[in-house]
C-alpha cells in the first residue's frame, strides 16, 4: 500500500522538567538557544518556552516545558523528554492512512499546536483497535508550512 504523505524531518524536540528556569540555564545559556515565544494552556496543563536552533525551514524548535498544576495531568514533566514532532507534508492524509493502518491517535484530533502549525499526536501506546503506538514516546505529527515542503523537496532532489 502507498503512503500518501511523507515524514520531512524534525520540526521539534519537547523537554520537559518541573522547572523551565533549570531546562532554560542549559538550553538557552549554555547552548545559546533563542526563546522565540512562549505557550501557556491549561487545558495542556503546560507553560513552554519554545525556543530555536537552525533557521528558515530547517530551522528546529526545542520546547522547555514545565506543568502549571504537577498534580493534573497531561504530566509535561514526568517524561524528561516529552515528544519529538515529524514535520508532515499533508497531515489529514497522514492521520487517515495512518489510522487505517492500525495507528492510535491520543484524543484531541487535528487542532492548532503551541507555533500555530496544525498538529495532532500519536498516542505513545496501541490498543487492541488500534495496535501501534509510539511504544512509549508520545510523537507529535505537524504540518508542515508550504515553505518547508518546499525546501525538503528540493534537498531531496540533490
Amino acid at each position: 500500500m502507498t503512503r500518501p504523505f511523507k515524514v520531512l524531518g524534525i520540526q521539534q524536540i519537547a523537554i520537559g522538567g518541573p522547572s523551565k528556569e533549570k531546562l532554560r540555564t542549559l538550553w538557552v545559556e549554555k547552548f545559546g538557544l533563542e526563546i522565540t515565544s512562549t505557550f501557556v494552556s491549561e487545558r495542556e496543563n503546560v507553560d513552554e518556552d519554545i525556543c530555536a536552533m537552525g533557521s528558515g525551514p530547517f530551522k528546529v524548535e526545542v520546547d522547555l516545558m514545565q506543568p502549571l498544576d504537577p498534580e493534573k495531568k497531561p504530566a509535561v514533566h514526568t517524561t524528561p523528554l516529552n515528544h519529538v514532532g515529524l514535520w508532515i507534508d499533508d497531515l489529514p492524509k497522514a492521520v487517515e492512512w495512518l489510522s487505517a493502518n492500525g495507528v492510535r491517535f491520543a484524543p484531541g484530533g487535528i487542532r492548532k499546536g503551541a507555533a500555530g502549525f496544525d498538529i495532532c499526536f500519536l498516542h505513545p501506546k496501541g490498543n487492541e483497535e488500534f495496535p501501534i503506538g509510539g511504544e512509549g514516546v508520545l510523537i507529535e505529527l505537524v504540518q508542515a508550512p508550504a515553505e518547508v515542503v518546499s525546501a525538503f523537496a528540493k534537498l531531496a532532489a540533490q
